[in-house]
């Protein structure tokens, strides 16, 4: 890059008489401003020819050369290809799609930040094909279209700052839409929209998702990306026609996965040295558990941050891939293309992995394979829906594996659920009743620090931000497995003892977050019971 703007500057300036000792006019900043802008035009132009579509393959290294000397001629050129090839295509005549070009050039010139100018807030969404959004409308640069695009990105901008982890786009009724973003698992209804409007909003969403705009009763899927200042955030679209209407489900997909660590999440350390003993084996299952929503694929991605990717072959099964980890081999389910989480399984075996990731445990099938691939010598991460470790034991019986099975090849089974924490802000000290002040004393347990949720703007009224998970894990010892193998009455009677224990486990890993002023006990109640 210092070379071509070493070699555009050289250009230039001959171009303006800089380079010339015999030049007899002194310098201005008029001609520093061209000189400025022929480089950055160069530059510009040799990026068109690089990526673009109308120069071909076998061409691009003469035209990168070609495009250092003559950019900005070289560019216009490729203006008037790109825009007669544009005008053939569509019903526009040929000065409307020039007149688009240039506000597309320089829109691109300015969100590159060549001018110091970028604005690192401006969201900019594209299909999995890597086409903008404004691309595929370029058919209809109606005023219209033009604010069904600005409200899409203002609705899909203002989850990303509330942190929201879905869109939900609902029909009030015929004349009304809801748009309601989930943040730390509660919903919370921010805008209301015309039908007419609403819909078009659909229709955008849809479009760069790739679903059909015309099928609004049959269910459909897709995707779509955005990137940002911060980096770039994928998408998952579900549509389904409801009464009034038709309901659109987005959700956020934080591609961020460093940033997830055993010790951030909310473990004790306890509990940390527990899980970081265990995925330091060569082979074993840990199963996570818990309902949907409860975080169970954040802490397996923290535990995979634990593992030295390097050294350990990991390859993770997900649907979809929730998160990026760029030293991973990471595998979507695609039923369509009959990718399942069996299929896959069966065909990681032919990859030498040392560590499995299966995002979701749901058949017969997948669980056995697991369990197996437990016993051969690898290292099995996996997440199952269930309320408690004791109810993931009896799930996996339901779905068929065998007893004998399990006990061999189960190592670790933790179930969790997600607090809200207490928005640093608004807290105020809880009031607490003399009864439970009473079970405090009993207990030994220090109440002071027990805070309660009140609101301010800050956490949108709600007393909360952010949210911290608690465990409850189970080791699965010699003499437990051993019962397990024996007798399946045992996993019966570990369900009618386990839940009650299960819950006490998670119920006291939580009291310790209400203690230490970091969650209320209104939210303990509501998460755990």
């Amino acid at each position: 890059m210092q070379a071509l703007v070493c070699i555009g500057c050289v250009n230039a300036g001959l171009l303006l008489g800089e380079g010339s000792s015999n030049a007899s006019f002194p310098f201005s900043p008029i001609r520093f401003i061209c000189l400025i802008g022929w480089v950055y035009l160069c530059l510009y132009s040799v990026q068109s020819v690089q990526f673009g579509l109308l120069v071909p393959k076998k061409q691009k290294r003469i035209a990168n050369v070609a495009a250092l000397f003559i950019g900005p001629l070289l560019l216009f050129v490729l203006l008037i290809m790109d825009t007669a090839k544009k005008a053939a295509e569509s019903s526009r005549s040929f000065f409307e799609v020039i007149w688009e070009q240039l506000q597309n050039i320089a829109a691109n010139i300015k969100s590159s930040g060549l001018f110091g100018s970028r604005d690192d807030s401006t969201l900019r969404i594209f299909d999995s094909s890597g086409r903008s959004i404004k691309e595929i409308y370029s058919h209809g640069k109606s005023s219209r279209d033009i604010r069904t695009l600005e409200l899409t990105e203002q609705i899909i901008t203002k989850a990303l700052e509330e942190r929201a982890s879905d869109i939900l786009i609902d029909p009030k009724d015929e004349s009304k839409y809801v748009i309601r973003l989930r943040v730390d698992g509660m919903l919370r209804v921010v805008d209301q929209i015309e039908a007419e409007t609403c819909q078009a909003v659909i229709n955008s969403i849809k479009v760069v998702s790739n679903m059909d705009i015309a099928e609004r009763r049959r269910p459909q899927d897709g995707a779509f990306m955005a990137k940002t200042g911060g980096g770039t955030v994928s998408f998952r679209v579900a549509s389904a026609g409801v009464l009034n209407g038709e309901k659109l489900s987005v959700r956020v997909l934080n591609q961020n996965a460093g940033a997830f660590k055993l010790d951030n999440i909310g473990m004790s350390e306890k509990q940390q040295v527990t899980i970081r003993e265990e995925i330091t084996k060569p082979a074993g299952m840990i199963l996570l558990c818990g309902p949907t929503g409860s975080g169970k694929t954040t802490t397996m991605y923290a535990m995979l941050n634990e593992i030295d990717l390097f050294t350990r072959n990991v390859i993770t099964v997900e649907d979809p891939i929730e998160y990026v980890l760029p030293d991973a081999s990471q595998i979507e389910v695609n039923p369509k293309a009959d990718i399942t989480f069996a299929k896959a399984l069966r065909s990681i075996f032919r990859q030498d992995p040392d560590v499995i990731c299966i995002g979701e445990i749901r058949d017969e099938e997948t669980a056995g394979i697991a369990l197996q691939a437990s016993q051969t010598g690898h290292l099995v991460l996996a997440t199952i829906h269930s309320d408690s470790n004791a109810s993931a034991l009896i799930r996996l019986l339901d779905l068929g594996v065998t007893p004998l099975l399990m006990s061999s090849g189960l190592s670790l089974v933790v179930s969790q659920r997600l607090l809200r924490k207490l928005c640093d802000s608004c807290k105020v000290h809880a009031e607490l009743s003399p009864g439970q002040i009473s079970e405090f004393h009993k207990k030994g347990i220090n109440y002071s620090n027990i805070f309660q949720a009140k609101g301010c703007k800050k956490c949108w009224d709600t007393g909360y931000k952010g949210r911290i998970a608690v465990f409850d894990i189970l080791a699965l010892n010699d003499q437990l497995k051993a019962n397990i193998a024996n007798s399946q009455l045992f996993i019966t009677e570990m369900k009618k003892e386990g839940e009650q224990k299960g819950r006490s486990n998670l119920r006291k890993q939580g009291l310790k977050q209400v203690v230490c002023g970091i969650t209320s006990l209104g939210e303990l109640k509501r998460a755990i019971g």
